[in-house]
C-alpha cells in the first residue's frame, strides 16, 4: 500500500500545507469577494457580526490561522525530525478550523459563547499538537513561535469579548495584527536571509546577506515594545507621541534590517524577491502608524493596517505557500508566470488599498479594484497550486 495518495491516505492530509494553504487561499478571497459589496452597501449577510468585524475576523482570525498552521504544522517536521502530523489528525485539525468558520455564518442563531468557543477550538488544537510534537523532540528553541501563536488566541478571545461588550473590537484586533507580525519577523529574520544567502550562493555572488545580530534582536524587541503601545495607546496626547517615537524607531530599524539582506541581489528571481518585498511592508506600517501617533490622523492610521495585513501579512503568507508548495511537492524552486502574477497582484491590492485609506474619496472606485487584485492573487493560487496541494509528492 502506499502511503499517500490512497482513498484512505489521500494526498491532501499527508502534510498541514496542503488543506490549509488550499481552503486558506479559497477563503481569503471568498472572504473578500463577499465583504467589498457588503461594505459598498450592495449586500448584507445574516450575522451576528458587524460588517467591519466580520471583515476582521474572518481574516485575522479565519484565513490567517489556517496559513499559519499549514507552515507550522509543516516546518515543525523538519525542526524535530519527527513524522509530520498526517492523516486523522490532521484532518481533524482540518475540521475545527471549518467548524469554526460555519459557527461565525451560523453566529446569529449559536449566540456570541457558542460561537466563540466554536471559533477558539481550532488555534487552542493547532498550538497543542504543534507543542507536542516540539516538547518531544526536545526542540525547546522553537517554543517562542507558539508563545507568539498562543498571543492570536488571546487576540480572537479578547475580539469576541469586545464584540458583545461593545459591539466592535480594536484591541482584539490590534493585538492578533501584532502577533502576527512579530511571527513575520520572527520568521522572516530565519528564512530571508538563509533563502537568499543560498540562491545567491549557488550563483558565485560574493555579497550575502548579513547574518543574525545583536542589531536584528534590537530590531525585534524595538518592534515588539512598538507594537504592545501601539496596541494598548489611548487618546492622550503624551502616550500618543512617545508611541509615534517608538513606531517611527521600529520603522527606521527594520528598513535597515531588510536592506542588510541585500534584496537588489535577487531581482532575478521573484520567488525570492517577494520575500523582501513582503517583508518591505513591515516598516512600511511602522512608519505610517507613527506618522499618525504624531498628527492623529484616522486615514494613515487605516493605510498603516492595511500595510501590515494586505501588505505584509497577505504578500508574506502567499510567498511563504508558493515556495513550501514547490518544495514540499518536488518542484523547481522558481517562479512560473502564474505565480509572478499572483505576486503582483497583492502587491497591487495592498497599494490599492492603502491609497483608499488615504483618500477615502476614492473607496467607490478603489475599494473594488483592491478587492478583485486580493481575489486574483488568492484565487489564483488555488487555481495554479490546487493541483500540486492535491496530488501525491513526486
Amino acid at each position: 500500500m502506499q502511503p499517500f495518495g490512497t482513498w484512505r491516505n489521500p494526498a491532501i492530509l499527508s502534510y498541514g500545507f496542503r488543506p490549509f494553504f488550499l481552503f486558506g487561499s479559497l477563503y481569503a478571497a471568498a472572504a473578500v469577494a463577499v465583504w467589498v459589496p457588503w461594505f459598498l452597501g450592495f449586500i448584507s449577510l445574516p450575522t451576528a457580526f458587524p460588517p467591519v468585524a466580520w471583515h476582521a475576523h474572518e481574516l485575522l482570525f479565519g484565513y490567517v490561522p489556517a496559513v499559519i498552521a499549514g507552515f507550522l504544522l509543516t516546518a515543525v517536521a523538519s525542526w524535530t525530525g519527527r513524522p509530520p502530523v498526517a492523516g486523522w489528525r490532521l484532518g481533524a485539525l482540518f475540521a475545527a478550523w471549518l467548524a469554526g468558520r460555519l459557527a461565525v455564518a451560523g453566529s446569529l442563531a449559536l449566540g456570541p459563547l457558542a460561537t466563540a468557543l466554536a471559533t477558539l477550538i481550532f488555534p487552542i488544537a493547532v498550538k497543542a499538537v504543534v507543542a507536542r510534537e516540539i516538547i518531544a523532540a526536545r526542540n525547546g528553541r522553537n517554543l517562542k513561535v507558539l508563545a507568539i501563536v498562543g498571543g492570536l488566541t488571546v487576540a480572537q478571545a479578547l475580539f469576541h469579548w469586545e464584540i458583545w461588550r461593545f459591539g466592535q473590537s480594536v484591541y482584539g484586533d490590534r493585538l492578533a495584527i501584532s502577533a502576527t507580525l512579530l511571527l513575520i519577523m520572527l520568521i522572516g529574520g530565519r528564512i530571508i536571509p538563509n533563502f537568499t544567502g543560498n540562491w545567491l550562493k549557488a550563483r558565485g555572488v560574493a555579497r550575502l546577506p548579513a547574518p543574525f545580530s545583536r542589531f536584528d534582536a534590537g530590531a525585534m524587541g524595538l518592534a515588539a515594545v512598538a507594537l504592545a503601545a501601539w496596541t494598548v495607546c489611548d487618546a492622550e496626547v503624551a502616550d500618543a507621541r512617545l508611541v509615534g517615537v517608538l513606531l517611527t524607531a521600529a520603522g527606521c530599524a527594520h528598513t535597515l534590517r531588510a536592506l542588510r539582506w541585500v534584496p537588489h541581489l535577487t531581482l532575478s528571481e521573484p520567488l525570492v524577491l517577494i520575500l523582501h518585498a513582503a517583508y518591505l511592508f513591515v516598516p512600511a506600517g511602522f512608519l505610517l502608524a507613527g506618522y499618525a501617533a504624531f498628527l492623529g490622523g484616522a486615514s494613515h492610521e487605516a493605510a498603516a493596517v492595511h500595510a501590515w495585513t494586505v501588505g505584509a501579512i497577505g504578500t508574506m503568507m502567499l510567498a511563504v505557500m508558493t515556495r513550501a508548495s514547490l518544495g514540499h511537492t518536488g518542484r523547481t524552486l522558481t517562479a512560473s508566470w502564474p505565480t509572478v502574477a499572483i505576486y503582483v497582484a497583492v502587491i497591487v491590492a495592498a497599494g490599492a488599498r492603502i491609497v483608499v485609506a488615504l483618500e477615502p474619496r476614492w473607496t467607490m472606485s478603489l475599494m473594488p479594484f483592491a478587492g478583485g487584485a486580493w481575489i486574483i492573487a488568492f484565487l489564483g493560487f488555488s487555481l495554479a497550486y490546487g493541483p500540486m496541494l492535491l496530488a501525491p509528492r513526486r
